[in-house]
């Protein structure tokens, strides 16, 4: 026996005819494909003159005595069952908007609370707030409406938890919408152990957003660490993360990490791990310091940080001899940009500071006096005070939004024409390093100075000089009218592009 087929009621594109509606009481609903009667509300199947015509008769056989066809009577009949189920439509509608207009309010309500880092239970406050507000400005039967309108609104502890995930799906949905859309991505990691001593480690992406056509930055995501923070375990949690969020590996162009050994180990390092997967990945890691930026410091930390006593009577003695600064700025690796400030500071007090230190009597406090007595140590610590500044300049130049690439290149290029102007000024009268002037009198050895900024010179070379728009390529980004010969612009561009 043959199968029979089953039919496709919907491929059948069959149309209602106005005239079943003057005939059998039938309409055709907006954006309905099931006809229904206006006389009972039910619905038939199929939108055929069989089907209507058979619940017609079937139904309501003694309407056409009442109200016979054709008649002005029956017309005036069929416009009031029209309104009559226009009405309930209507309440059917506005009820269901009011419920979604109750959600929605719950959910910006849960969304500000997030973005200012209010607890849930915060939104029963910011209900009885609003019902006051609406007491106090409306009247009569407004003030009504609008009390029963806030009261609909759900915002108890548990609402405001459900929205708040609704809220998270949401805007993890459009960020991983808006990655996978992006060419490649840039990461940056670091490592960090919060207040219960459990290591967390933290991904930051920086992407174009095709649709807003700008840059974003955000929070990729945050990954406990249970035991170990080796450069295995780091790199094994980046790669699990970029899995979750279905990001391939070789859209990564790029990572930035705090410089610590786990990360930018040769051969076990999380960045080296990750080359292996992915050979064409750039890596900006942070400067290693020397001895003597660290020994600096854990002198400031245990001055700063190692007991409160010690801390307020720091204080009291800078207050006391009228030190152009009242404390010294606590360092940590967390906090951006904070080694050149410390140094500054310290510089501005280091003659206060060494005469408390030398009123304590424990052995920390000996060995950085007598650290601080050394002058080839206090050459290198004048030094550094003048070049994180500098340093510090040009991260702040290229910090920020909206840059485009022609101002951050114009910054680093800047920055490198600057280091061999130092590296001259160095052997000469010091104007670019008051500190380095201030320190080192009389006959001064700066050739250690010298080769740092060598090695300062090459290691910018080595990150930026691949990376190059071509002087006529900038120009045109900067503005196109500064373009004047046509022929040496389209041949650059045809190299950098071919």
């Amino acid at each position: 026996m043959a199968c029979s087929k089953k039919r496709k009621v919907d491929s059948e594109n069959r149309a209602f005819n106005q005239e079943w509606t003057d005939s059998y009481m039938f309409i055709l609903p907006t954006g309905s494909s099931k006809p229904v009667c206006l006389i009972c509300s039910e619905t038939v199947a199929i939108i055929k003159s069989g089907n209507v015509k058979r619940h017609y008769e079937t139904k309501h056989k003694s309407f056409d005595q009442t109200y016979p066809l054709k008649s002005a009577l029956r017309a005036q009949k069929i416009n009031d069952l029209k309104a009559q189920y226009d009405r309930s439509s209507r309440i059917l509608t506005h009820s269901f908007t009011a419920q979604q207009r109750a959600n929605e309010c719950s959910l910006k309500v849960a969304w500000i609370l997030g973005k200012h880092k209010k607890p849930f239970t915060d939104g029963g406050v910011v209900k009885e707030c609003m019902s006051a507000v609406a007491e106090t400005l409306f009247e009569g039967k407004q003030k009504d409406d609008v009390c029963v309108k806030i009261k609909q609104i759900p915002m108890s502890a548990s609402s405001a938890t459900k929205k708040t995930e609704i809220l998270t799906d949401d805007v993890l949905a459009q960020l991983d919408e808006a990655i996978h859309k992006a060419p490649c991505i840039g990461l940056a990691v670091d490592e960090s152990t919060d207040v219960s001593d459990n290591a967390q480690l933290l991904v930051f992406v920086r992407f174009f957003n095709k649709d807003k056509e700008e840059f974003c930055e955000d929070l990729l995501g945050v990954t406990p660490l249970q035991t170990s923070t080796r450069g295995e375990d780091i790199y094994l949690a980046i790669k699990e993360m970029l899995k979750k969020r279905a990001i391939e590996l070789k859209q990564v162009v790029s990572i930035t990490t705090d410089g610590a050994p786990a990360m930018v180990g040769r051969e076990r390092g999380a960045v080296a791990r990750m080359k292996d997967d992915n050979p064409q990945l750039l890596s900006t890691l942070s400067d290693e310091y020397a001895e003597v930026m660290n020994t600096m410091m854990r002198m400031i930390n245990f001055l700063r940080a190692s007991s409160s006593h010690q801390h307020r009577m720091l204080r009291e003695f800078l207050r006391e001899v009228d030190a152009n600064a009242d404390d010294l700025l606590l360092h940590n690796n967390v906090r951006w940009l904070s080694k050149g400030r410390v140094l500054e500071r310290f510089w501005s007090i280091r003659g206060e500071i060494a005469a408390f230190l030398a009123q304590l009597k424990n052995q920390k406090a000996t060995t950085f006096s007598l650290f601080l007595e050394d002058d080839k140590k206090m050459d290198i610590v004048a030094f550094l005070v003048d070049i994180t500044l500098h340093l510090n300049e040009l991260n702040l130049k290229l910090q920020g939004k909206d840059n485009s690439v022609c101002e951050l290149m114009t910054a680093v290029r800047s920055f490198q024409r600057k280091l061999v102007l130092f590296r001259e000024d160095l052997m000469a009268d010091c104007a670019h390093f008051p500190t380095v002037k201030e320190q080192v009198q009389g006959e001064r050895d700066v050739s250690s100075f010298v080769d740092f900024l060598d090695k300062l010179i090459v290691n910018f070379s080595m990150r930026f000089d691949s990376f190059s728009l071509g002087q006529q390529l900038t120009l045109f980004i900067q503005n196109p009218f500064l373009i004047t010969d046509v022929r040496e612009f389209s041949k650059e561009v045809t190299l950098l592009f071919k």
